[in-house]
């Protein structure tokens, strides 16, 4: 406003008075219609979010099952390298061991290696305490009367070792001489042949490698046995002196990993998984691995060799 001279109060040329500026006595009545206006809109706003239903939580989704991937124990003979072997570390290893666990793998289960002698390694199969006996075990009819075999993953044949100046060159040479053998191996069993069963010149031991030592110390003349480890011997021993010798009657043999009769299961994982191998061509890269490059066929008769593989 503006004030005139004496004090009195001028209104402003062309202002324009609000209804409140002309009854103020309208205030009141104004603001209790604001409050009455504001608490309606709470008052739809609340009914409006009690009425609303919230969407029920989606229900947990359990995680896929992981079938158990089973484990077999695994008897194996460490005393025949490069099939099987004990390591540094006091692990078995060497081919045996590499080509198994690769079946595993393709057959969808698990495998755990215990060193297992030789003698009596077939019982512990009837006993449960071995799932597989996979220890370079020759596949023989006398043998699937007792246990059941996957199909065969190695060939194999017999040799003979002997000192590099010996004389022998045949098996036949053999008849009259002391020969040492693993006990109840088919070495044994052609030697039992060709000797009889019970002669005393036939020498048996716990495991090739020892018969191999008493060669080189005097007390045989000669040792049968599954060639890749007379072969594996001979080239890691080169102070021992030590040649083979091949022979015509030497029948071939095969490997397989046996199983319990009748564990028709286990068998069926052990042939799947190795027809896998030898179709993606890792058999044939683990045993390159060991012997070298597979040699080119040939129709040599047998001479003095160092051969291709062996057999229990």
């Amino acid at each position: 406003m503006l004030k005139e001279k004496g004090g009195q109060a001028r209104r402003p040329i062309n202002s324009q008075e609000t209804p409140l500026q002309k009854d103020p006595s309208m205030y009141g009545s104004f603001v209790s219609g604001r409050r009455a206006l504001l608490a309606a809109t709470f008052s739809v706003i609340a009914l409006a979010a009690c009425g609303k239903k919230e969407a029920p939580p989606a229900p947990a989704v359990a995680p896929a099952s992981t079938p158990s991937v089973k484990t077999y124990t695994v008897g194996t003979d460490a005393a025949y390298a490069p099939f099987e072997k004990m390591s540094p570390t006091n692990e078995v290893e060497g081919l045996t061991v590499d080509l198994l666990k690769a079946v595993a793998a393709k057959g969808g289960f698990q495998v755990k290696f215990v060193n297992t002698p030789w003698e009596g390694i077939f019982k512990t199969l009837d006993s449960g305490e071995r799932d597989i006996v996979a220890s370079s075990v020759t596949i023989t009819d006398e043998r699937k009367q007792s246990m059941d075999f996957s199909r065969p993953y190695f060939d194999a044949v017999q040799l003979i070792a002997i000192k590099e100046d010996s004389k022998v060159s045949r098996f036949d040479d053999l008849k009259t001489l002391k020969v040492g053998v693993q006990t109840g191996t088919t070495g044994d069993e052609v030697v039992q042949k060709l000797l009889g069963k019970t002669n005393p010149n036939i020498r048996r031991f716990e495991s090739t490698p020892l018969a191999l030592q008493e060669l080189a110390a005097g007390g045989v003349a000669a040792v049968v046995a599954d060639n890749g480890v007379v072969q594996n011997y001979i080239i890691n021993n080169p102070t021992a002196k030590f040649k083979s010798v091949s022979d015509a009657s030497f029948m071939p043999e095969q490997y397989g990993f046996a199983v319990k009769k009748g564990n028709t299961e286990l068998l069926e994982k052990i042939n799947k998984g190795l027809d896998a191998i030898k179709a993606d061509g890792t058999h044939d890269a683990l045993l390159a691995k060991y012997f070298g490059p597979k040699p080119a066929a040939t129709t040599a008769a047998p001479s003095t060799t160092t051969g291709s593989a062996p057999a229990k």
